[in-house]
């Protein structure tokens, strides 16, 4: 009795550890966009970061989500993806370094900073929902997939609409109305019957 029961539980303990594995694999990733989003939003809040500065760093972060988006869509994560992504958060990582300590300065609190430091802010909290959500099992891969995908979309409008230098009153309503649908999106993703 002992050995059918040591031949059931062992497949499915090496499919836990699998099925466990992908998932933190994927909270890594997340978690570093969450971490990037951080810094950025940091170097506009001292100065560090120009309007300009995040919103190209912000665009950086949008080809990021697309990869993570790209790679999940089959709901793998392969090991030569991981590898492709871990390289270009090092060098999304890098760049905000180097931005962030290069001479060009930001007014924090200028409008423009203070409404893109909003948006980076609701980044934030989008990106952190998403990993809770692998960590609980609630987000499946493509799940994550298709909110990544929401993410880069964001991304891209607060890309585009600080790239003079200047985000107005109406791109940010427009940014809000891209990140209120994305919220939409996340809340009904971690609370449908799919689980990972």
């Amino acid at each position: 009795m002992k050995t059918i029961h040591h031949l059931i539980a062992a497949p499915l303990t090496v499919f836990a550890t699998l099925s466990c594995g992908a998932a933190f694999a994927q909270v890594g990733t997340v978690q570093r966009d969450v971490n990037q989003q951080t810094r950025i939003e940091q170097g506009l809040q001292s100065g560090q970061l120009s309007t300009r500065e995040a919103a190209r760093l912000e665009r950086r972060e949008a080809r990021i989500n697309t990869m993570q988006s790209r790679a999940l869509a089959d709901g793998k994560l392969t090991d030569v993806e991981r590898a492709r992504l871990n390289s270009a958060q090092n060098a999304q990582s890098q760049a905000i370094a180097n931005a962030k300590h290069n001479d060009v300065t930001g007014n924090p609190n200028s409008a423009s900073s203070q409404r893109l430091q909003t948006d980076v802010q609701r980044n934030i909290n989008q990106q952190a929902r998403i990993e809770r959500g692998v960590k609980s099992g609630a987000l499946t891969n493509r799940e994550v997939a298709g909110l990544e995908r929401g993410q880069a979309r964001v991304e891209r409008k607060e890309a585009r609409a600080g790239s003079d230098g200047h985000v107005g009153a109406a791109e940010q309503a427009r940014i809000q109305s891209a990140e209120n649908r994305q919220s939409k999106r996340v809340f009904a993703a971690k609370h449908n019957a799919r689980q990972q």
